[in-house]
């Protein structure tokens, strides 16, 4: 869609390019890509380190100044006309899941260079200064703390605890960073800003099945997690009689079980997952000695969270108990619903109504960077549909023109936050 040049800039006169957007996303997802059409690009890898290079060139291609802090979170600024008004941020993550899809996180990023690029191509400048943002290891799949960047950013996290964290082969995140060659000099911590806004695919069905082309989010829920342990003895499976067997996967399926049961206590906007299982010695004819393994819970209410994050550690372990076997709890996260600022949310749900785009405001199921940001300035999320809700999967998918219709709205409401007259 070729850009054109009149009129206000908080209009719709002006397009992004949509076609280049689309050729833009198809690029990056060269990076580390499967052979199911998909994208490995786990955090502080080589694919990882690619992608910021290319992410890099192009925006410096544009004259944007970029610079990295110290967990590896990248800020692509482009001056405004007004260089004592604070810069309006915008952006995603480029890391995915071991089996990731093209948009996830991707769509914000690559949206958000679109939106550079239109204002480069038309020659204007905004009244505040805008930055692009790559935050550092949303996915949380290698080290295993999502929203990593954001989180050590906005001080959710202490550094060097972050710093510390392993991946599986016992790499440190510090150790990741300085082999990428993007430990940044500048620190990890909040800056003066006006507003951030992300653009993120809905990794949900909503949109797709009311048929709208843009999600209004006006929050995120909350959630806890935990890293479980369940500690038994491992035994000979045929000698081991029943009342001898203190079997760890047993004990792990009970408190499967109960995850499951207090999420349908909490009815239809319940979330409750076990994702992760780890089995050892995980032999056919030996009784499982022990079973590490995830826990979350997710809900729109927050007293619902803190509710669970209170009870259901001891609640399992009398549970776990009941086997012979132990059971060791460790809170990841835990973090309130997050809403999102009423008049950033108002400039996505205007944008969308100037366009003529079918939308519908939402609550975000998922976690993403916009939870933490909005802790440190006013936020909003936008969403696109994906084809049956599906995410974090290879067969992710989206159409070209609903990127294009949330980089639109993204633009728009980036360059109305932007050139908003102050008091």
């Amino acid at each position: 869609m070729a850009a054109e040049t009149g009129g206000d800039m908080g209009g719709t006169n002006q397009r992004i390019d949509g076609a280049r957007l689309w050729d833009g996303l198809m690029a990056m997802a060269r990076h580390g890509a499967t052979p199911k059409g998909g994208v490995k690009r786990l955090t502080l890898t080589a694919e990882d380190r690619a992608a910021r290079e290319d992410f890099r060139t192009q925006c410096e291609a544009l004259g944007l100044a970029v610079r990295v802090d110290a967990i590896g979170n990248m800020f692509a600024r482009r001056e405004g006309r007004d260089p004592t008004r604070l810069p309006v941020l915008f952006g995603s993550h480029l890391d995915s899941q071991p089996s990731g899809g093209k948009y996830d996180g991707a769509l914000g990023v690559m949206a958000g260079l679109e939106v550079m690029r239109t204002l480069h191509d038309l020659g204007l400048t905004t009244e505040a200064p805008l930055e692009l943002v790559n935050w550092t290891d949303e996915e949380g799949s290698r080290f295993g703390h999502s929203l990593m960047g954001s989180g050590a950013w906005a001080g959710v996290y202490p550094l060097e605890k972050v710093y510390a964290l392993r991946d599986g082969d016992g790499v440190t995140v510090a150790e990741a960073l300085d082999a990428i060659g993007y430990r940044g000099e500048i620190p990890a911590e909040p800056f003066p800003a006006d507003a951030y806004f992300e653009l993120h695919i809905e990794q949900g069905p909503i949109l797709e099945r009311d048929g709208a082309a843009i999600g209004i989010v006006t929050g995120a829920q909350a959630q806890v997690w935990w890293d479980a342990r369940i500690t038994g003895q491992d035994a000979h499976a045929g000698t081991t009689p029943p009342g001898a067997r203190r079997d760890a996967l047993v004990a792990a399926a009970r408190i499967i079980a109960l995850v499951d049961a207090r999420m349908r206590d909490a009815g239809e906007e319940g979330r409750g997952t076990v994702g992760f299982l780890k089995v050892e010695p995980n032999s056919r004819n030996v009784i499982p000695g022990e079973v590490a393994f995830s826990i979350e819970f997710r809900h729109p209410e927050s007293g619902r969270i803190a509710h669970l994050a209170s009870h259901f550690p001891a609640e399992a372990a009398a549970d776990v108990a009941a086997t012979g076997c132990a059971l060791s709890m460790s809170q990841v996260l835990h973090y309130a619903a997050q809403p999102f600022d009423a008049a950033c949310v108002a400039l996505v749900e205007q944008a969308a109504a100037r366009l003529g785009l079918k939308a519908r405001r939402l609550v975000s199921g998922a976690g993403h960077d916009a939870v933490y940001v909005a802790r440190r300035m006013p936020a909003a999320m936008i969403f696109t549909p994906c084809k049956d809700g599906l995410s974090h999967n290879e067969a992710e998918s989206i159409e070209p023109a609903q990127a294009e219709a949330g980089c639109q709205v993204l633009f728009e409401a980036v360059v109305a936050r932007a050139n908003r007259p102050l008091a």
